[in-house]
């Protein structure tokens, strides 16, 4: 006969066996925590973690005393996740969430507080992205003004590779936060990165609801680390990821010098350390991005293309529009159909740095790239994508070098412009400057006449800003081609200097094309650049001349058209 001892010791034995296998690995996801901001209506956010296998799991939404919602899932076998989505949410907080674990007569409860509902953004990139509120301009103002923007919440993933894709992220830097000047200004390329927080409170200060601001950048990185190995494999990206990548030539600033002296030896000047990534190809996509794929977004910004100015330059104007496609795909499926299909996707056009070598065109080229090769955004094989052009933000006397400029204020404004436009429907609301949408060569006046979509304001009448190739004898050269005239929204270049055949046109077609902020084309109520663009002059047909007799050849480009939201 068993003893009622015996019996009561087995049964606590099997309980303490339940409660110790019901609580192991129950938790959140490792983005959901205290402070953080969830995507509001008209998508619902997406609550998840890990538990074990079979059990239950009950995710309520209380806001004081009042319970919002319920939700009710199962944690899933072999991955040992579970998932809710939560209904549409306002804008608006704070609220708590909690999450209960249910195995048998074993419960286990997380609670994460503070919480906000508003439009949730992912920003990522290189070392541009990666530079902090300590680096920027006027960067103890900027700091002093965070304890204003407390609905403007930041997280920051830290530094990861990864061979496989993982599923959730290995290490955080920096937790759902409200902004300090201490994690605004941790250090020189670590958190919280200028380009996003800048972006976020332009924002706040127009939405006037919660913006959560998610950064997940590293220095010195070609997009290959970005992008997943479908990705590259559909753009024909040979794999050789391992390979080191060539940092862009630069002049030596003196504090690269040894000597007191005014010339330095030219050679090829490295980042420091902190601004140098890994090459192999999807490591980041595998360790930075992918774990985030079940987060319901607004939308991203991208800011990189450095590291590819001499490596796979020409394969960019399809690995850019890839990666988009593959982001938006991945976050739309990851997060139950919630982020998106298309969500918004806002980048930053290449700034500029000084060269040693000033007839090196990778800069050019990866800024056209970053356009697909249409000289702007949106377009057909980039839909619902809005650019920030940043040539004319130069800074020569960056301690940090020519290529991190410290005027992040001005690049996260106009990328903002874009997004009120884009992302939020904003109408009568100029976001990108001046481009050509005809352009007409006039050979019996040996003129060629540029016609722009919108007003545009001439600072600089100079012989470098437009160019012309022009061909003789199956020999073409670039020669430049002065403003001769320029009315609201036409401008006339000479092109007498050609005596051959003037057979394309392009403009700021240099790594550094203009001093800061005095680049030759602007929107005169916006001050929005003009982004650069190169188009061929395709086909001639004779017209006439009003009023007269002579007949005169009209030749127009087919590469840039109008653009439209």
């Amino acid at each position: 006969m068993v003893s009622l001892g015996s019996v009561f010791g087995l049964l606590l034995l099997i309980i303490v066996r339940a409660s110790r296998s019901a609580g192991i690995g129950f938790r959140f996801a490792s983005y959901i925590d205290n402070y953080m901001v969830l995507q509001k209506e008209p998508s619902g956010a997406v609550i998840w973690g890990f538990g074990t296998p079979g059990a239950t799991v009950t995710v309520t939404l209380c806001q004081g005393q009042d319970t919002i919602m319920k939700k009710v899932t199962s944690v899933k076998a072999p991955s040992n996740t579970w998932m809710v989505v939560l209904d549409p949410v306002k804008p608006g907080g704070p609220f708590e969430v909690m999450a209960q674990q249910t195995l048998g007569i074993v419960n286990l409860t997380l609670r994460v507080h503070d919480v906000l509902f508003g439009d949730v953004w992912l920003c990522s990139g290189q070392s541009n992205m990666e530079m902090t509120m300590l680096q920027i301009f006027n960067a103890s103002k900027e700091l002093s003004d965070a304890a204003a923007y407390q609905s403007v919440r930041i997280f920051s993933v830290s530094l990861i590779q990864a061979e496989e894709e993982l599923e959730d992220l290995d290490k955080v830097d920096l937790s759902w936060s409200k902004p300090t000047a201490g994690n605004l200004g941790h250090g020189n390329f670590t958190y919280m990165s200028a380009v996003c927080w800048l972006f976020g409170r332009y924002l706040y200060d127009t939405l006037q609801y919660p913006i959560g601001l998610v950064s997940s950048s590293w220095g010195g990185t070609p997009i290959e680390v970005w992008s997943s190995g479908r990705t590259l494999k559909a753009c024909g990206v040979p794999n050789t990821g391992s390979e080191r990548v060539l940092q862009p030539e630069r002049k030596p600033m003196r504090s690269d010098c040894k000597s007191e002296g005014s010339l330095c030896p030219l050679e090829r000047f490295l980042p420091p350390a902190s601004v140098t990534g890994p090459v192999t190809h999807s490591v980041l996509w595998n360790a930075m991005i992918h774990p985030l794929q079940n987060m319901t977004l607004k939308g991203v910004l991208w800011y990189q293309g450095e590291s590819n100015a001499n490596y796979n330059r020409d394969l960019y104007s399809c690995m850019f529009p890839a990666l988009i496609e593959d982001w938006r795909q991945t976050f739309h499926y990851g997060s139950q159909g919630q982020t998106e299909r298309f969500f918004p996707f806002g980048f930053v056009q290449l700034s500029s740095y000084e060269l040693m070598n000033t007839s090196d065109y990778g800069f050019p080229e990866i800024r056209w790239h970053q356009t697909a090769d249409f000289g702007f955004v949106p377009n057909l094989k980039m839909p619902n994508t809005f650019m920030a052009v940043a040539m004319d933000l130069c800074d020569k006397d960056s301690p940090f070098g020519s290529i991190h400029p410290r005027d992040k204020q001005t690049v996260a404004y106009r990328l903002h412009l874009g997004a009120r436009a884009l992302a939020y429907g904003e109408t009568n609301l100029t976001f990108q400057g001046p481009l050509p949408t005809k352009i007409e060569l006039l050979t019996h006046n040996e003129l060629l006449n540029l016609t722009y979509d919108q007003e545009i304001q001439v600072l600089r009448q100079d012989n470098k800003s437009f160019e012309i190739s022009c061909c003789s004898d199956h020999q073409c050269k670039w020669l430049p081609a002065p403003v001769n005239s320029f009315s609201t929204k036409t401008l006339i270049l000479g092109v007498d200097a050609c005596l051959g055949t003037v057979v394309a046109v392009r403009y700021a077609w240099t790594t550094w094309p203009c001093d800061y902020k005095q680049c030759a084309i602007y929107h005169p109520s916006s001050t929005l650049p003009a982004p650069p663009f190169t188009a061929l002059i395709t086909h001639q047909v004779p017209r006439r001349r009003a009023g007269g007799s002579k007949d005169i050849w009209s030749s127009t480009n087919s590469f840039i058209q109008g653009r439209g939201l």
